[in-house]
């Protein structure tokens, strides 16, 4: 058997790229549904349920944010060509919205295009409020679509879409072990707790919108594209 380096060389590199794209795709879909940031707006929608009750508002919570988001990552490219909209441009349209969002989030509150107190009071006196307004839009808001389909745009290969896809379906576990146990995280992280996480994502976020706006101009040729 003869070691061929180059074809170690092209392995690594291979590995490399797809680990990275599926951290990217992972951490930007979380940050932005940030089911610990909805815990507060949760436990006061679900006051006075049972513990099977507020399971079963948070599973159906989860759930339609991975339906919807899973939705637009099918649907994103066709979106574009609909509209005729490029993908530099969605770029740095998204570089703006993730930056509004996590500017709000690093004032540990929510993004008024994720949540609004009217939002909350009309859910309060819902009788089941984990589609609407907990699934859209607090978990699957316009953030999280909108970064959805940047990451299609740019995912050029099927293990890219898969990784899109898995990233959705762990956000939307994670939202729903969060909230199905909303009383217990909340005692163990307690107010504090829960504004430092929302921070530090919130701090992430807004790196991670630079990125678009970095990779947007960087498409459409106004600057070089950066080193990785």
């Amino acid at each position: 058997m003869v070691f061929d380096p180059q074809i170690v060389t092209w392995y690594g590199f291979q590995h490399s790229v797809y680990v990275r794209f599926s951290l990217l795709a992972l951490s930007s879909i979380f940050f932005l549904v940030d089911p610990f940031a909805t815990l507060p707006t949760f436990l006061a929608i679900t006051e006075g349920y049972d513990a099977a009750r507020r399971k079963r508002t948070a599973r159906k919570g989860a759930l339609t944010a991975l339906i919807v988001l899973s939705t637009f990552a099918f649907a994103g490219e066709e979106i574009f060509r609909l509209f005729g909209i490029t993908l530099p441009a969605f770029e740095l349209a998204g570089g703006i919205v993730l930056l509004l969002i996590g500017l709000d989030m690093l004032q540990a509150k929510r993004s008024a295009t994720q949540e609004t107190p009217s939002d909350t009071e009309a859910a309060a006196q819902k009788e089941d409020a984990g589609i609407v307004p907990l699934g859209v839009p607090m978990l699957a808001g316009p953030g999280a679509i909108t970064s959805v389909m940047i990451l299609v745009g740019q995912a050029n290969t099927h293990w890219q879409m898969a990784a899109i896809l898995i990233s959705i379906l762990i956000t939307a576990l994670i939202c729903y072990l969060v909230l199905g146990h909303s009383t217990i995280v909340a005692r163990v992280l307690g107010d504090t707790g829960i504004r430092i996480l929302v921070r530090v994502m919130g701090l992430l976020l807004v790196a991670l919108a630079a990125q678009y706006f970095v990779n947007g101009l960087a498409d459409l040729g106004v600057i070089a594209h950066p080193v990785q």
